[in-house]
C-alpha cells in the first residue's frame, strides 16, 4: 500500500516536517510494510524554505539581516537543489514573532531585512525567487524591501524616509533609478494565501493593523499613509496595483512585490504543490493524509488541506485529514474532496498539553486512521 503523508505544520507545536515524521511512525505502527511518500507542505507561511528545500534536496544558508524593529536578526535562505531558486520568508527577516508584544508598533517596522535577504539571492546567482509573504510585523508596504534594494523614497523637501509604516505619510516621489539591475533577469514568485486590497475596510492596515499593535487611530493614519503610496506608485511607476487581490498582504508588501520588482502573486499552496510535482508523488497512492493545526471552513481558502485534497481527488485518491482542532464549519469540506477527518485529541486537555504532546498525538491518530483504512483493504 503506498501512503502520502503531506501535512501543513502544526503552528506552535510541529514543523510539517516533524508534523510528516508523526504520521510516519503511526503508519508504523499500524501497517509496517507501508510504502511511505513523506511530503511536508506550507500555503507560503511558516516552512516555505524547509519544506522546499528539504523536498529538492537544496541547502539551507543563514545571513545576518535587519530586523523588523532595525536590529540584527538571523534569518534562513533556501537554496532549491539545482541552485539557482532561492526561497525567502519574509516572516523570518520581518516578521511578528520577532518582535516582543510590548514593542510592536507597524508605524515603525520595517521590511527591510526581507529585500537583504533578495539581494543575498541575488549574489547566489539564483534567477528565481519564491517569497513567502505570511507573519509579518509590518505596515510599510515594502518599502523597506525596496530600500535595501536600491530604490530611494523621498518627502516632498527632497528628504530620504526613514524606516516604518508611519513615513509613507510623508512621501512624495519613488526613484527607483538606483534599483539592483541584476533583478531585471530574475523570476519573482510571490506566496500569498490572502486576498486583501491594500487599503480600505479589507485592507492591509484595518484588518491586520491591530495585530501588529496598531491602535485604532494608527490604523487610520496607516490606511491613509498606504493610500498615498498607491497614488505615488500609480504616478511615478505606472503601476495600478492597489486593488489587486493580495496587494494587502503583508502590510503591503504584496503590492510593493509587485509593482517594484515585477513580483506575481500566486496561490502559496499551489505554488508548492507544482514546484514540488505532487502529481507524480501520489500518483498511484491508495491513500493521501494530510492536516494543520485547526481545520475549520475558512481552510478551504489557499490552506494546505484543502490544496491536497483537491489534487488528490483529481488523482482519484481518497483523502483524509488530521488535525489538532477541528470545528463543525469543517462538515462543509467533504464537498471538496476531504474523505473523512479526525482530530488529534483523545480525551478533555488543556490547550498547553495538546501542543506540547501535539507529535505522539498525531502519531497515535494517524495509527488509528490506518487501522480503519485497513479494514476496507481487506475486504
Amino acid at each position: 500500500m503506498k501512503i502520502v503523508l503531506a501535512p501543513d505544520s502544526f503552528k506552535g507545536s510541529l514543523t510539517s516536517t516533524e508534523a510528516a515524521r508523526a504520521m510516519a511512525r503511526g503508519v508504523g505502527k499500524a501497517l509496517p510494510e507501508a510504502e511511505l511518500v513523506l511530503l511536508p507542505l506550507s500555503d507560503g507561511g511558516e516552512g516555505l524554505v524547509e519544506s522546499l528545500v528539504v523536498a529538492s534536496g537544496g541547502e539551507l544558508l543563514e545571513y545576518e539581516v535587519t530586523g523588523p524593529l532595525g536590529t540584527p536578526v538571523k534569518a534562513q535562505l533556501g537554496l532549491m537543489g539545482g541552485g539557482k531558486t532561492a526561497v525567502i520568508e519574509m516572516a523570518q527577516a520581518s516578521g511578528l514573532v520577532l518582535v516582543p508584544e510590548e514593542e510592536r508598533n507597524p508605524l515603525l517596522t520595517t521590511t527591510f531585512g526581507t529585500g537583504e535577504l533578495i539581494a543575498r539571492a541575488l549574489d547566489l546567482g539564483c534567477d528565481h525567487l519564491i517569497i513567502g509573504i505570511g507573519g509579518s510585523a509590518t505596515n510599510d508596504g515594502g518599502m523597506g524591501m525596496a530600500q535595501a534594494l536600491g530604490v530611494r523614497f523621498y518627502d516632498a523637501d527632497g528628504e530620504l524616509l526613514g524606516a516604518g509604516g508611519g513615513e509613507l505619510a510623508r512621501l512624495d516621489r519613488i526613484d527607483c533609478s538606483r534599483l539592483d539591475p541584476r533583478l531585471a533577469d530574475v523570476r519573482i514568485e510571490v506566496a500569498c494565501d490572502v486576498n486583501n486590497p491594500l487599503t480600505g475596510p479589507q485592507g492591509a492596515s484595518h484588518v491586520y493593523g491591530p495585530q501588529k499593535g496598531a491602535t485604532p487611530e494608527m490604523v487610520e493614519f496607516l490606511d491613509a499613509a498606504l493610500a498615498r503610496y498607491d497614488r505615488i506608485l500609480q504616478r511615478d511607476l505606472g503601476q495600478d496595483v492597489g486593488r489587486v487581490p493580495g496587494a494587502g498582504a503583508a502590510g503591503g508588501l504584496g503590492a510593493g512585490l509587485m509593482a517594484i520588482l515585477g513580483g506575481k502573486l500566486v496561490s502559496g499552496i499551489e505554488l508548492v504543490l507544482n514546484v514540488l510535482d505532487f502529481e507524480a508523488k501520489a500518483g498511484g497512492a491508495d491513500l493521501v493524509i494530510t492536516g494543520e493545526g485547526k481545520f475549520d471552513g475558512q481552510s478551504a481558502y489557499g490552506k494546505v488541506p484543502m490544496g491536497v485534497a483537491r489534487r488528490s481527488r483529481a488523482l482519484g485518491v481518497p483523502c483524509v485529514v488530521i488535525a489538532g482542532t477541528v470545528l463543525p464549519s469543517a462538515d462543509i469540506l467533504h464537498g471538496e474532496g476531504v474523505a473523512a477527518y479526525f482530530s488529534i485529541l483523545n480525551r478533555p486537555m488543556t490547550l498547553q498539553e495538546a501542543m506540547e504532546g501535539a507529535a505522539e498525538l498525531l502519531e497515535n491518530q494517524t495509527a488509528e486512521v490506518i487501522r480503519l483504512y485497513s479494514i476496507k483493504n481487506k475486504e
